[in-house]
């Protein structure tokens, strides 16, 4: 892989801001369903373009953390909050309410609820929950009321830990983000009935990739380390069962004449540099077992 990767033109100020900003804490979901054939298929989303942060960038949903996600009342089946904290290194609290936004937002941006009338269950058709998904965008209720109203568990066995990346300091706008992963329930489909996304579809990790490279779609770093990450992993079981040493990923930025430049950590480096497209072309431009393309 390159030293640096060149972030769009205009994706940040040419001058940094005078004092580091504090990022926001974050969660983010990479939604995961079978393959029609074989393998496994990651659903992704384009943010339009007037959005603050990222604006026309192919993501995963997610979003920050809302303060009503910390609410100790929600009825939660699963491992529990220190068991998160752990994995991701940070207080209980904070573990509890990033597991909570994980599927709020996912709820929100997407439509598929990890929530079910018991521990053991899942909603089988979350459309019927429209006008509730409406009120939580809107910020009119919490997720935790929401639960509560229709007798809802939250499903954090659902979910699994997977990374952990920090926006560059210099950003003016930077997110202190957990990353987790979870299979799609049977009987909820994803949809693209969000104001924040102007395109949605459902893309094996390798071919998301490949579009990315012909200039078919834009993606940040985080989202081409994970996307190749699971590229390795041959179905959604292995991606949801595998160990993971999740450790806070924190590039570094860079300007260059009029350019703002990427720094990527060693390990998000050698994710990159592992992946292989369809065509048995890494990302790097080398194909297995060959010369350089």
């Amino acid at each position: 892989m390159p030293e640096q990767i060149k972030l769009p033109d205009g994706f940040v100020p040419d001058e940094e801001p005078a004092e580091p900003v504090t990022p926001r804490d974050a969660a983010t979901v990479v939604l995961l369903r079978a393959a029609p054939e074989a393998g496994t298929e990651v659903f992704l989303q384009r943010r339009v373009t007037q959005m603050a942060f990222a604006g026309g960038m192919t993501v995963f949903p997610g979003g920050g953390v809302d303060s009503r996600d910390a609410d100790a009342g929600i009825a939660w089946a699963g491992e529990p909050a220190m068991w998160w904290a752990e994995r991701f290194g940070c207080s209980s609290a904070l573990a509890g309410a990033l597991v909570c936004a994980a599927v709020r937002e996912t709820f929100e941006e997407s439509g598929v609820l990890l929530a079910g009338p018991s521990a053991d269950t899942v909603v089988a058709d979350a459309g019927k929950f429209a006008e509730a998904r409406g009120a939580l965008v809107r910020r009119e209720l919490s997720f935790a009321e929401f639960l509560a109203t229709n007798e809802l568990v939250l499903r954090a066995d659902l979910l699994r830990p997977w990374s952990h990346w920090i926006t560059p300091v210099g950003e003016p706008r930077r997110y202190d983000t957990r990353f987790f992963v979870a299979a799609l329930p049977d009987g909820q489909r994803a949809d693209g009935d969000t104001s924040e996304a102007d395109h949605t579809s459902w893309r094996r990790p390798a071919e998301a990739l490949e579009d990315h490279e012909r200039g078919h779609s834009v993606l940040l770093p985080p989202t081409r380390v994970t996307l190749s990450e699971l590229a390795a992993h041959p179905s959604v079981g292995a991606a949801m069962t595998a160990e993971r040493e999740i450790e806070p990923l924190l590039p570094r930025l860079v300007r260059e004449n009029g350019h703002a430049f990427l720094v990527l950590p060693e390990k998000a480096r050698r994710a990159l540099a592992s992946g292989t497209r369809p065509d048995g072309i890494r990302p790097d431009g080398i194909r297995r077992g060959g010369g350089a393309q």
